[in-house]
This record gives C-alpha cells, structure tokens and sequence, in this order.
C-alpha cells in the first residue's frame, strides 16, 4: 500500500475519470433529447402545434435553439457548470429549483430503503454462510430469488393489494406534503414505498453477503482462528464480516443506478412527490429541460457512488494497493 502521496495521486486520477464519464453522460443526455425534438419540431410541441411562425421563431431564438448543435451543447454545459440545469417549459420555475425542492424527498426515500436492506441483507447472509445447506439458508434463498425476480413497481402493486387494500393497515399513497417536514409528519404513508425498494435492495445483497460469506469461511485464517479456540461468533463477527463486506460495499456503489432507477419508479407507484414523479411528468408534458437535468443529475449520483465504492473498498482492505 503506497503513502499519503501514492493515494493522493490515485484519488486525483479517479477524480480525473469521473470528470470524463460525466462529460460524456452530458453528451449523450444532449444528443438524445436533440434526436427526440428539436427546433420548429420542439417548438411546436412546447406551445402547441397552431402557434403561428412568428410565435415558433420567438420560442426558438429565446431558447437558442436556432443555434449550431455544438453551440447548443457547449451553452448547456456552461450553465451545468454555473449550476444552471436550465429552466422548464412547463412549470414556469428553473429545473435547479426543481431538483432542490425534491431531491431531499429522494434521499429519503433511496437513503432510508437502503440502510434498511443492508441492515437485514448484511445479517441474513452472514447466517445463510453459517448454516450453509440447511433449512434456513434454502428458505433465505428462496425468498431472495422470489424478491429479484420482482419488477419493482409489480413488488410495490403486491404491498399495496396485502397491506393497503387487503389489511387496511397501511396507506396506498406516499405522503403528499411539499417539504420533508411534512413527508416526516406521515410516517404510515412512507412505511410502503420504502419497504418497496428495500426489498428489491435486499434480495441483491443477500446473495452477495451469503457468497463472500462462503468463500471467507474457506480461507485460511479461519482455520487458523478455529485452531486457536476462537468460538463460531468470533469469527464470524470479528473476522469473517470485515471481509465479506468488501465485494458488498462494491456492489453498493456499482449498484446506485439501478437502485436509483427503482426509486423513480417506485415514486411513480406510490404517487411519492420526488424527482421520479417530476421526471414522469417532465416526459409526458415533453419538458425537455427538466428531462435533461435530472438525466444528468443520475449520472453525477453514479459516478460518485461508483468513486466512492472504491475509496471504501480500499479501506475496507489493507491489502488494496492505489494505482
């Protein structure tokens, strides 16, 4: 493992390869909504396909839409890079007041279903390693597979028919509020939109927990530790767990885009007031800008929780060298 300088110079190159994947997600959100519409086209399924050509060109010089399509993109980014997502067709309000209007409800929802899922995954796999081809660990396996074989919004309608219209015991919607105070102040009605997307979270680690579990056990500083007297929960615990957590918090990071992806579609399900709801409604009423940003948004989230992924990998394990 290299000093302070060596992880300095690996972090900086990560850092360095997330700038570029970035760059090129922005490309590729641009170049698709381009394909999708663009100007007298985007104009006239902004305001409406009577507009008259001067109502069209007046639209098409405000939005600079009359420009090449590099200067187009070269002026997006220049905003993203001022922190201006841009400004919304429809909703009259610009998308960075959007995102920041929502995206606490986001965290919540994504934050709090993922905490939950590694709180029981992380566990449940641990025992599944431990009692290997038993009764338990066949049982575990079952469900695991049944929950990721689950489209997520399906797994949602499910919660929804046993807890809400069946039981009666839980709303069928998210809570309504505008703000995260008032999402708190409903706890009920976020009991099933986060059960949801943990459930879908917790059928992928579990399999990777009980795996690296597995392969932990085998190795030889195990046999070492059961020789030396160590009992089943000590080594289980103090040696096996920090081992098997590392391919886990790899897959955390590699995985935020799909978990990312259930919360907008879960949030679309449970009528949750998040950015998945507002991009849905962004793509139905063809608000393009409001699209584009939180596309881009996604795609910063990826890419940090991917460098993030590595830099916890690291540390998890001493035996990582940076380079």
């Amino acid at each position: 493992m290299l000093g302070p300088i060596g992880v300095t110079g690996y972090l900086l190159r990560r850092v360095l390869q997330a700038v570029v994947v970035l760059l090129g997600v922005s490309i590729a959100a641009f170049l698709l909504q381009h394909l999708i519409a663009s100007g007298p086209n985007l104009a006239r399924a902004i305001i409406g396909s009577r507009a008259n050509s001067a109502t069209v060109a007046a639209f098409i010089r405000e939005y600079g839409l009359d420009r090449s399509l590099p200067e187009q993109y070269l002026a997006f980014l220049w905003q993203l890079l001022h922190g201006n997502m841009g400004y919304s067709y429809k909703i009259n309000e610009s998308v960075d007041a959007i995102v920041a209007h929502d995206l606490p409800k986001d965290l919540l929802l994504v934050g709090s279903s993922l905490v939950l899922a590694l709180a029981v995954a992380v566990p449940v796999g641990m025992m599944q390693a431990a009692k290997r081809n038993r009764a338990a660990d066949y049982l575990a396996t079952t469900t695991s597979f049944a929950l990721y074989s689950m489209p997520s919004y399906w797994l949602g309608l499910l919660l929804i028919a046993a807890f809400s219209i069946g039981l009666k015991w839980l709303p069928a919607q998210a809570p309504q509020a505008a703000t995260i105070t008032g999402v708190l102040a409903q706890p009920r009605a976020l009991v099933l939109p986060i059960l949801s997307l943990a459930l879908v979270n917790y059928a992928v680690f579990s399999r990777y927990m009980r795996s690296s579990a597995i392969e932990q056990l085998a190795e030889d500083y195990v046999r070492t530790a059961r020789a030396k007297g160590a009992s089943r929960l000590r080594i289980l615990t103090r040696h096996v767990l920090r081992n098997a957590l590392i391919p886990v918090v790899t897959l955390v990071g590699m995985s935020l885009p799909t978990i990312v992806t259930n919360g907008l579609i879960v949030e679309l399900v449970f009528n949750f007031p998040g950015l998945g709801l507002t991009f849905f409604n962004a793509a139905q009423s063809l608000d393009y800008p409001v699209e584009l940003g939180i596309t881009v948004l996604i795609g910063v989230f990826t890419v940090v929780g991917s460098l993030l992924a590595d830099v916890f990998y690291a540390a998890l394990d001493p035996r990582v060298r940076y380079r």
